[in-house]
């Protein structure tokens, strides 16, 4: 029987936080594993805690880091028994049994693998990258292919998800791969609110080229970073490749061939992910109709939108809502 509307129902109690393990290794670089831990973490009151965070090593006790400093790491590899995401934060080329063993049978229990930059030759080791693409830093990539000629090397994209394994090429992609994942498990905005508190750059995709070409000469300065800003500043408005490159001072030749250089991808498409992110956290987060929506992120009518929307993600912008609203 449904209860009188004076004592309403009563919220289920969450479920348990989503447990995430760094494996760590001695001479442990401290930046992949800061950004794990910085999505992965405490976030405050105001964020939901969706995940737990936590080190372990081979020989636990004092490590030493590229820091100069050493970490305290308190568990051993027993801590990955009941990891629901092992990150391997960084690694020799070759494991020991021990870490391979361990590794392996938290995969065998259905726990995430995230490789980090020599962390992947632990799955590759393992086979669970064999016929598969991998993120690999292009300094490693020879190695990779010739150590374990079954996996498909690519040193050129940030990093690869392939669900129950994912890998990032460089230790800066940590970030991206991370909030990545936060936004398949928990919507774009959750992943949004954690990267706006942890004043993170816009969101790179994982076919974003980990190594571009230098920038050729002229007068775009050599970060994208303003007329990135600038453009999320202004979703709304109809912004054309032409206005992008009067923005910077070059022809629209040249800032798509250096935009699509550095980010791998287009002007135009770049644009156009931004927009599809901020319909996400507003159909997740608010009730507003879809022609409102559009208007706002600059997709022009609501018949505009669900095309889109339809294509990227294969699913109608109300049916989405349902599911994450």
């Amino acid at each position: 029987m449904p209860l009188p509307p004076e004592c309403p129902e009563t919220p289920p109690a969450p479920s348990s936080p989503h447990r995430v393990v760094a494996l760590v290794a001695p001479n442990q670089e401290l930046y992949p594993v800061t950004s794990a831990s910085a999505v992965f973490g405490y976030h405050g009151p105001a964020i939901p805690q969706h995940y737990s965070f936590g080190l372990c090593a081979e020989r636990p006790g004092s490590l030493p880091t590229t820091l100069g400093v050493p970490i305290q790491v308190e568990s051993g590899l027993e801590a990955l028994d009941d990891a629901d995401t092992v990150v391997i934060a960084g690694w020799t080329l070759v494991p020991s049994p021990a870490v391979l063993q361990a590794v392996s049978d938290a995969h065998a229990r259905g726990a995430r693998i995230v490789a980090v930059a020599a962390g992947v030759f632990i799955p590759a080791a393992l086979g669970l990258l064999d016929g598969r693409r991998a993120s690999v830093h292009w300094e490693l990539a020879d190695e990779l292919a010739a150590r374990h000629p079954r996996v498909v090397p690519d040193g050129t994209v940030i990093y690869v998800d392939h669900g129950d394994v994912a890998t990032a090429g460089a230790s800066a992609a940590t970030l991206d791969l991370c909030l990545h994942q936060v936004l398949q498990e928990h919507g774009a905005a959750h992943a949004m609110r954690i990267g706006r508190q942890l004043a993170a750059g816009p969101h790179r995709e994982g076919c974003q080229r980990q190594y571009p070409p230098l920038p050729t000469t002229g007068p775009m300065p050599d970060s994208l970073a303003p007329l990135l800003e600038w453009l999320l500043s202004r979703l709304d408005d109809q912004i054309t490749v032409e206005d992008m490159a009067a923005y910077s001072g070059v022809s629209p030749r040249t800032l798509t061939r250096q935009f699509t250089g550095r980010l791998g991808v287009p002007p135009a498409r770049w644009l156009l992910e931004r927009r599809l992110a901020a319909t996400r956290a507003l159909l997740e987060e608010t009730d507003l109709p879809v022609e409102t929506i559009a208007a706002r992120v600059g997709l022009s009518s609501a018949v505009n939108l669900r095309r889109r929307f339809h294509t990227a993600l294969n699913t109608t912008p109300a049916a989405y809502r349902r599911s994450f609203r």
